[in-house]
């Protein structure tokens, strides 16, 4: 087993040294950083805004083979334009804007192979980037999943989601919250609204298990009849995950370690509790940046990993399909066309605030995964297209 050298943590935040130059016989400028005695049950997410920014950035061509479950190649040999890439790797790690400019890491992944890695600032190999609404997406795959083992059914998506809910007082519901759908609650338009949500949020304890939804929809103003207006809001995730505990025969937790993240080789990861005790849906994960890689090949794949089908691929057909109410958004992925160089890519993405992105280009076989800390969602979904892209296609016409 190679020695992981100890990172050196008396660095001054904002620190980044050195060149991303590399011969093509030096793919990696050595072993990807990472923090010693890491315990994912710390609360990462204040431990993570401590960490020093790594001296300079690592970056490889040639990914390290882990047992992970990926399968890794070189940029330049197995796909991509090897220049265009480190340029762009050269920007990120040398910029330092508050807003743009705190990216952790970038990896790319080709052809069903992880060809570049790369981390800057706060990135580690081995330390989960905290999650924000990507942990949106990651709980819609938690429904495929349930799908797939027969727990529901695709015709389940489309019938009221307290069917599924037996214990909810249906008598304190306010009118119409017996119309909400699943598939329309994850698609943020559960028609709920909340005059005084901070006010529930006061009283926890009434809050444990159902009580959360409960409180949704009783005091959420009447429920109008659909197509109703998109809200991205808490209350339409928390709908998905009550239903994924609801119909697991151990719950939500369980079930998400087992057959989700279990099933893709993921075990470094934290997921923080809702007020509810559930795991936690509109954000509060956290993820290896190489096991985010894991989600877009499974989308790109249409739900099957390393052979097997783990998600209908009728389901993710219909989760990256953008709904009546909102034409860039599907179950909790959002769904958009980006111009490149005079032609149009189609492309899905899990997305969270601070620059937490997994981008799927299916027609490139592309995957491509940023974390970052920045103020905001930062500029890559205007950049990375115009970037990357360029760097397969050019490949793919020689």
């Amino acid at each position: 087993m190679k020695r992981i050298r100890p990172l050196p943590f008396l660095l001054t935040l904002g620190l980044l040294t050195g060149s991303l130059s590399l011969r093509a016989d030096q793919p990696s400028n050595g072993l990807a950083p990472e923090v010693p005695g890491l315990n994912v049950k710390d609360k990462l997410y204040q431990l993570e805004a401590k960490l020093p920014d790594l001296e300079e950035p690592y970056v490889t061509f040639a990914p390290e083979d882990k047992p992970d479950g990926l399968v890794v190649g070189r940029l330049g040999v197995d796909g991509g334009d090897l220049a265009l890439v480190e340029a762009f790797a050269t920007e990120l790690a040398a910029a330092n804007d508050e807003k743009s400019g705190q990216v952790d890491s970038m990896l790319i992944g080709y052809r069903g192979k992880l060809l570049f890695e790369s981390y800057y600032r706060r990135g580690r190999a081995n330390f989960p980037h905290y999650q924000m609404s990507i942990t949106k997406s990651y709980t819609s795959l938690a429904v495929g999943r349930a799908i797939q083992l027969g727990l529901l059914t695709m015709e389940d998506l489309d019938q009221p989601a307290i069917s599924f809910l037996k214990k909810l007082d249906t008598t304190k519901l306010v009118a119409g919250a017996d119309t909400i759908t699943l598939a329309q609650a994850m698609q943020m338009g559960s028609g709920i609204r909340l005059a005084k949500e901070k006010d529930l949020m006061k009283k926890p304890a009434q809050l444990k298990g159902l009580g959360e939804l409960q409180a949704y929809l009783q005091y959420s103003d009447p429920i109008p009849p659909y197509p109703r207006e998109f809200k991205y809001q808490e209350p339409d995730t928390a709908i998905a995950m009550q239903v994924v505990n609801a119909v697991a025969p151990r719950g939500a937790e369980e079930f998400i370690k087992t057959e989700l993240l279990g099933r893709l080789d993921i075990t470094q990861y934290h997921w923080e509790h809702a007020t509810s005790g559930l795991p936690k849906s509109a954000a509060g994960s956290s993820m290896l940046s190489r096991d985010m890689l894991k989600f877009g090949q499974l989308i790109l794949n249409k739900g099957k990993w390393k052979g097997e089908q783990l998600i209908p691929e009728v389901y993710i057909e219909r989760a990256t399909t953008p709904s009546r109410i909102n034409k860039h958004y599907g179950f909790f992925w959002w769904v958009d066309d980006f111009t490149v160089g005079g032609k149009n890519y189609h492309s899905f993405q899990g997305r969270g605030a601070g620059g937490q992105f997994i981008f799927v280009f299916p027609e490139l076989d592309l995957v491509v995964v940023i974390t970052s800390h920045n103020k905001g969602m930062g500029d890559m979904l205007k950049t990375l297209p115009q970037r990357i892209i360029p760097a397969f296609v050019a490949k793919e016409r020689r």
